[in-house]
């Protein structure tokens, strides 16, 4: 039996980058309830491709998250290894909001019936983010009582308050992570209360 022609892979192919490219329009827009169907139409195939691809919803969700979530995890375990602290937690910082710029994606990651391999991603994430937090708080970079899940949150929030306004600059979320950073310095810092929450 002759294998299958090159041109069917490579449209298979295509067809999946196309789904999660509209998957990904379809849950920035809608949020989690976004439709199958909805995100089929919008990859101009049939619903019946999608679940050629992706057997459940949550596969496809998981196949977002692990894209993003995998490449983050990344920045951040070079990270861990750089001379200074403080410049790798920002830049890490910088990286998850660029990643962020177009469509804010971290309630997939969040879900709280989020799938097996949405939560093992999610917790090596923040396992790093933690590590990054540690090591700029050991060399005295951020204040002594800013934890890694401060940080995990604060993450999204550049480019979460930038969806408040109408036609933004591009680089508009850069002017609240520097106020976020510079709220983690322990210059001028004052006591937090309440403490920080539990993952």
């Amino acid at each position: 039996m002759s294998s299958p022609p090159r041109t069917l892979r490579a449209d298979a192919a295509r067809n999946r980058e196309l789904l999660l490219a509209a998957a990904e329009a379809e849950f920035a827009e809608r949020g989690p309830d976004a439709s199958v169907a909805d995100i089929a139409r919008r990859a101009g195939v049939g619903k019946g491709t999608v679940f050629r691809h992706f057997a459940t919803k949550d596969e496809l969700i998981a196949a977002i998250v692990r894209t993003h979530a995998c490449a983050l995890d990344e920045v951040g375990q070079r990270l861990l290894t750089a001379e200074d602290p403080a410049a790798a937690l920002l830049e890490f910082l910088t990286v998850a909001g660029g990643q962020r710029e177009q469509r804010d994606l971290s309630f997939l990651l969040n879900a709280d019936d989020a799938g097996p391999e949405v939560v093992a991603l999610r917790e090596r994430l923040y396992r790093t983010v933690g590590l990054l937090v540690d090591r700029a708080r050991e060399a005295g970079a951020v204040r002594a009582d800013v934890t890694g899940n401060d940080v995990v949150l604060l993450m999204c929030a550049p480019n979460h308050v930038v969806g408040y306004v109408k036609d933004p600059p591009p680089d508009l979320w850069r002017r609240y992570l520097a106020i976020i950073f510079d709220g983690l310095r322990p210059e001028g810092a004052h006591p937090l209360a309440p403490p920080a929450p539990e993952f």
